[in-house]
């Protein structure tokens, strides 16, 4: 591991009020309880980083996760990976419904400074794998996409422009939007398929694996950068940074 994400992991100062940290995915309306036990699973794994602070998980599609889990004293935690309607006009209206108004809402996990580099040494694991130099790779950059909001693919273009300098070059394709997936994915050679996912979800299940086998994708195909175990302590450095900034 690079010793610059390497001391991103170091223990972070526990703040002095002990209090409450809740972690939200957006889930699955339809079937809500797989993604309710992943994110309660993530949540989990996130206290074990933060001692002495409640940690707790909901999608807002199960009913009353959040009702359940927050409060108006707690931080909340957007397991999103870009800032937009949801966490800035959907969020909020659901806590306030959900009596917990005053929750303190943090920046989303997309936004963590850290994730770049995070993203190049899943890529460089995955090259090596493969007897490939990082610098010859191409990075099939998996992302949501909108019809209706740019803040997904603006994410994904930064994020881009972050890894490019470090490989080959970087594609970036859309489930919901041009250039789709299955266009992004052809005649891609020595590549490899890093999703911009929270959770392994609907498409990361269905969507993600129809477009690369559609475009005769041969390249490793990774998890969600959310499901790397290098997330919890980064999500947890997080939280511990900004309990101790609102004290």
């Amino acid at each position: 591991m690079p010793e610059a994400l390497a001391g991103y992991f170091l223990e972070a100062e526990q703040p002095r009020t002990l209090t409450r940290a809740v972690i939200v995915s957006h889930g699955q309306p339809g079937d809500p309880e797989p993604q309710q036990a992943a994110i309660e699973a993530l949540a989990a794994e996130v206290a074990r980083h933060c001692p002495g602070i409640e940690v707790l998980g909901a999608t807002l599609a199960a009913p009353d996760a959040l009702a359940r889990t927050c409060r108006s004293d707690c931080v909340v935690y957007p397991m999103f990976m870009a800032e937009g309607w949801f966490t800035g006009t959907e969020l909020p209206r659901r806590l306030s419904a959900a009596g917990a108004p005053g929750a303190h809402i943090m920046r989303p996990f997309g936004t963590d400074p850290n994730l770049p580099e995070l993203l190049v040494e899943k890529t460089r694991q995955a090259a090596e794998g493969r007897g490939w130099d990082l610098a010859s790779v191409t990075i099939l950059l998996a992302a949501h996409g909108s019809q209706r909001s740019q803040a997904s693919h603006d994410i994904t273009r930064a994020l881009a422009d972050r890894l490019a300098p470090q490989v080959a070059r970087v594609v970036p394709g859309f489930v919901e939007q041009e250039p789709f997936l299955a266009d992004a994915a052809k005649g891609l050679d020595r590549a490899v398929s890093l999703p911009l996912f929270a959770l392994r979800a609907e498409h990361v299940l269905d969507d993600l694996p129809h477009a690369l086998d559609a475009a005769g994708f041969t390249g490793p195909r990774l998890d969600p950068i959310g499901l790397a175990p290098e997330v919890p302590a980064m999500i947890a450095r997080s939280i511990l940074t900004e309990l101790a900034a609102l004290k």
